[in-house]
């Protein structure tokens, strides 16, 4: 679990319809992270959009898959473990943003696992 302090804070956007050998590269990305033993990380769709082309892509305005609808994941953890999945991280992300900015994390709480079936 990841204890405060000082860590690193990472935001990946990208679209969603973007792929990567095997699938979608948020899936992707998700993926890496996990293989790394990140403390975790959280994928947000958010409600709109726009990139460097400067066109606006908005959920519910019948946008359909295929259409560039952002994707933003954030993960936090220690600059150590951060800083060792970058090269592969900047490499996998073949379109979209990654940005990186330090942060402090004063609690870091967690409850045993409940799965409700």
């Amino acid at each position: 679990m990841l204890k405060p302090g000082p860590a690193l804070k990472v935001s990946v956007h990208l679209n969603e319809d973007i792929d990567s050998p095997g699938g979608f590269l948020h899936d992707a990305v998700l993926s890496l992270l996990q293989d790394h033993f990140i403390a975790g990380a959280t994928v947000y769709r958010p409600y709109a959009g726009f990139g460097s082309h400067g066109r606006l892509h908005v959920y519910g305005a019948g946008s359909v898959r295929g259409e560039h609808l952002p994707v933003l994941i954030l993960f936090v953890d220690e600059e150590e473990r951060v800083r060792a999945l970058l090269p592969q991280l900047l490499e996998l992300v073949t379109d979209g943003m990654v940005e990186m900015h330090y942060t402090e994390v004063l609690k870091a709480a967690a409850t045993p696992a409940k799965v409700v079936y």
